[in-house]
C-alpha cells in the first residue's frame, strides 16, 4: 500500500466532497489561507465523484428545466488550494490517524490502495439511499439521488411515452403509462410533481397520448406528506396533487413489485415499468466502518460544537451526523435524549462554516464554538409554478412559494459562477418551449459501435 503523509505538514482530510465536506474545505481555503501559502497546512479531500451535487435541484434537472450540468460543481475549480483524491475511503484507523483509500487507478489498474496520513478528520460522507428486502425492487427500482438517477429517469419517462404512442397492444401502453413513486418527502414528492408537470407537457406532441392517460401514484407508508413543511401546507400538497389527477395513497407500503407489477399494501396490483424509490435514507458504510460512536440510527454521534463525541481530532456534520439542536427546548428529563438538527442543506452549509472555524481555532491554538441555528423553515417545488413554502411562521403555497423556493436555493449554490449560469438558464427557459428530447443512448454510448462492430452494420461492402 501507498502511504501518502508528511511529518512537517498539518494534514485534513475531509472525507466526502458533497455540500459538507466540499462547503468545510472551501471555507478552510479562506480561513486558513496563510498558513496553506506558507505550506504548513494541507487540505485532502476524497470523493468518488469530481464534483458536487446540489441535490435541491436534481427535480429541476429531471425536468429539464436545468442543465444537469449546471447542477453539479467542479471539486477541482472551485477547491483550487486543495488536493483532491477521486477515490473512496474503505477504512479508517484512528489510533494510527489513517485512511485507506480505493482510487480509480487501484481499481483500473490493480495499484495498491492509497494510505493517506492526517492530523485532523473530517467526516462528511453524505447518505445512500435506505432499501428494504421488498421483492423486484432491487431489479426495477430507480433511486433518486444522484444526478446520473435524475437525468436517467428524465430519459426513462420520455422512453415510456415513446412505447406508449407506438404500442397497440393495451397492456403495454398501460404499464408504459403508470409511473409509482415510494416515498412522501421532498425527494418523492418534487421529483414526482416536476415529472409529471414536464410529461404532461411533453403529451402534446405525441398525437394518440393524453394527459389523463397516464397514471402518476404517490405511496407513502406514513398518514401525511412533506413532514418538515408542517400539516398544513402537506394537506395542501395532497389536495394539489389530487387536483392534477395525481393519486397520492397514505398509510400504504410497497410490498412487491416483481414481474412489472407493482403489490401494494391496499391490496392494489398496477402493472408498471416505472418504480421510484425515495423512502429514506441512512449513513454511508464507512461511518459504520469507522469504529466511532454512533447513535442508536447509524449516524455519528456529534456534540454541538461538530466534534465526534469523546474522540479528539474527528469533526463530522450533514447527513451522517447526529448534531444536538441547541435551539430547540431541553428535554424533559436529564437522561433523554437531545432533539437533533434535522439532515437538510439548510444546516449542512451551516454547520460546514462552524467546523472549518472550529478546525482552524483548533489548529491556531483558539476555542471552538457550538453550532445553533433556529430552523427558519422549508420550501418545496410542486412543477413549474407551483410548490408550498413555511417559512418564518408564514405558508405561502403555488407561485409565491415556486419562487421563493428558486431564489432561496440560487442563493445557496456554489460560486458566483454556478449561480449566473443557472440564472440564465432560468431566464433562457422562459423564452423558448421545453425541450423534451429522451437521450437514453447517453447510458450506454458504445452500444451502436458494438452493434455496427459484432453484426457489420453500416459496414461498406467491399
Amino acid at each position: 500500500m501507498k502511504t501518502v503523509s508528511s511529518d512537517d505538514v498539518a494534514r485534513i482530510l475531509v472525507v466526502g466532497g458533497g455540500y459538507v465536506g466540499m462547503y468545510t474545505a472551501l471555507r478552510l481555503q479562506r480561513t486558513l489561507k496563510q498558513e496553506l501559502r506558507q505550506g504548513k497546512v494541507e487540505i485532502v479531500v476524497v470523493d468518488p465523484e469530481p464534483y458536487m451535487t446540489y441535490q435541491p435541484f436534481l427535480p429541476e434537472a429531471a425536468a429539464g428545466s436545468i442543465s444537469p450540468r449546471h447542477v453539479v460543481v467542479p471539486l477541482r475549480r472551485a477547491l483550487p488550494h486543495c488536493t483532491v483524491v477521486i477515490g473512496e475511503v474503505t477504512a479508517i484507523d484512528h489510533d494510527e490517524r489513517k485512511a485507506t483509500v480505493a482510487t480509480l487507478a487501484a481499481e483500473e489498474a490493480g495499484d495498491a490502495d492509497v494510505i493517506v496520513a492526517y492530523d485532523e478528520l473530517v467526516l462528511a460522507p453524505g447518505s445512500v439511499s435506505r432499501t428494504l428486502p421488498i421483492p423486484g425492487l432491487a431489479d426495477i427500482g430507480i433511486g433518486f439521488k444522484t444526478v446520473e438517477e435524475a437525468i436517467g429517469l428524465r430519459n426513462h419517462v420520455l422512453e415510456q411515452l415513446d412505447i406508449a404512442s407506438s404500442t397497440r397492444d393495451p397492456e403495454v401502453r398501460d404499464a408504459a403509462l403508470t409511473f409509482v413513486f415510494v416515498g412522501g418527502g421532498y425527494a418523492g414528492v418534487e421529483a414526482l410533481a416536476e415529472l409529471e408537470d414536464m410529461a404532461r407537457y411533453a403529451v402534446r406532441y405525441y398525437h394518440n397520448v393524453r394527459p389523463e392517460d397516464m397514471k402518476w401514484i404517490l405511496v407513502e407508508a406514513t398518514g401525511r406528506i412533506l413532514p418538515e413543511v408542517g400539516p398544513d401546507m402537506g394537506r395542501y400538497t395532497v389536495r394539489e396533487l389530487r387536483a392534477r389527477n395525481i393519486d397520492v395513497r397514505l398509510e400504504t407500503r410497497l410490498e412487491s413489485c416483481e414481474k412489472r407489477v407493482v403489490r401494494l399494501s391496499d391490496g392494489s396490483c398496477l402493472p408498471s415499468r416505472t418504480l421510484v424509490w425515495t423512502a429514506g435514507v441512512k449513513s454511508h458504510p464507512i461511518v459504520a466502518a469507522s469504529r466511532l460512536p454512533l447513535t442508536d440510527r447509524g449516524r455519528l454521534k456529534c456534540t454541538a460544537a461538530l466534534r465526534v463525541d469523546g474522540v479528539e481530532h474527528v469533526w463530522a456534520a450533514g447527513d451522517a451526523a447526529a448534531v444536538p439542536d441547541l435551539t430547540a427546548p431541553p428535554p424533559a428529563t436529564p437522561d433523554a435524549p437531545r432533539t437533533e438538527c434535522a439532515p437538510n442543506a439548510q444546516h449542512a452549509v451551516r454547520q460546514a462554516k462552524v467546523l472549518a472555524e472550529n478546525i482552524t481555532a483548533t489548529l491556531r491554538g483558539g476555542e471552538v464554538r457550538n453550532y445553533a441555528h433556529k430552523y427558519v423553515g422549508s420550501v418545496a417545488s410542486l412543477g413549474l409554478h407551483k410548490g408550498v413554502a413555511h417559512v418564518y411562521g408564514r405558508k405561502l403555497k403555488g407561485y409565491p412559494a415556486w419562487f421563493m423556493h428558486r431564489v432561496y436555493h440560487l442563493s445557496r449554490v456554489p460560486t458566483f459562477n454556478r449561480k449566473a449560469r443557472i440564472l440564465a438558464e432560468w431566464i433562457l427557459a422562459g423564452l423558448f418551449k421545453r425541450e423534451i428530447v429522451s437521450l437514453g443512448s447517453l447510458e450506454n454510448p458504445r452500444a451502436e459501435f458494438e452493434l455496427a462492430a459484432g453484426t457489420g452494420r453500416h459496414n461498406e461492402t467491399s
